[in-house]
């Protein structure tokens, strides 16, 4: 029998490989998805495909309009950096931060964790590429380990809590090639911050000029469209 994990899913790549990496390891798999406002909905989409791809048991939509705060250029009328020079994006924390967002999604995850009577969760936290997000740092990965233990009532009768990141020291590249061997359709997998109306990735802003990078390093293709390649 595959014990039940939770994986969260936001439809982008690095989620899409943790989602792969679970399934390889024996889990049974249940994903977990947020509406949470931001402007790259598309990835809602992205989700709901990769979960099907990789036959996932359950998957959870959850709304959680964290557009009411505010406070980010995912979730407000900013504009999304563009055209960064690389070395630039992990020094310092970007605009695209959201407040409290890992915080936010791993509570839940572990409430329906705690639900299902799962021990594991998996989250495709990244603190390489993406070292700007406090959030994604494993410091705060194992502080949160700590927070399930002490504030569930799994935790307080004896059952630990595992939060996977099975990618948190990897380079894109090497994110990119494991997804590849394990069979990963990138081509359902959304990452641009900021897509065109038509969906198409704009191939400028953060995400997808680290993405761009990792599939030139891996010596592989991305095969999402860009609205450059127009």
């Amino acid at each position: 029998m595959q014990p039940p994990a939770v994986i969260l899913l936001s439809g982008g790549l690095d989620s899409a490989v943790t989602l792969a990496m679970a399934r390889e390891a024996g889990f049974e798999l249940n994903a977990l998805t947020f509406s949470y406002g931001q402007r790259h909905r598309r990835e809602l989409e992205a989700a709901e495909k990769v979960a099907r791809f990789l036959q996932v048991r359950r998957h959870l939509f959850l709304d959680l309009p964290l557009d009411r705060f505010g406070g980010s250029a995912l979730t407000a009328d900013w504009e999304v950096p563009k055209d960064r020079e690389l070395k630039e994006i992990p020094t310092d924390i970007p605009i695209t931060y959201v407040p409290a967002r890992n915080t936010v999604f791993l509570s839940l995850a572990l409430a329906w964790a705690e639900v299902l009577g799962a021990a594991d969760i998996f989250i495709g936290v990244n603190a390489l590429d993406y070292s700007g997000y406090p959030d994604c740092r494993p410091a705060f990965i194992e502080a949160f380990e700590q927070v399930a233990r002490l504030g569930t009532r799994a935790g307080v009768e004896g059952r630990s809590f595992t939060i996977h990141t099975p990618l948190i020291r990897w380079t894109k590249a090497q994110i990119i090639r494991k997804g590849w061997e394990l069979g990963v359709d990138f081509s359902l997998t959304h990452t641009c911050y900021d897509p065109t109306g038509e969906g198409k990735a704009c191939g400028r802003c953060d995400a997808c000029r680290l993405r761009l990078k990792g599939f030139l390093e891996a010596g592989l293709v991305d095969p999402v469209p860009y609205a450059l390649s127009d």
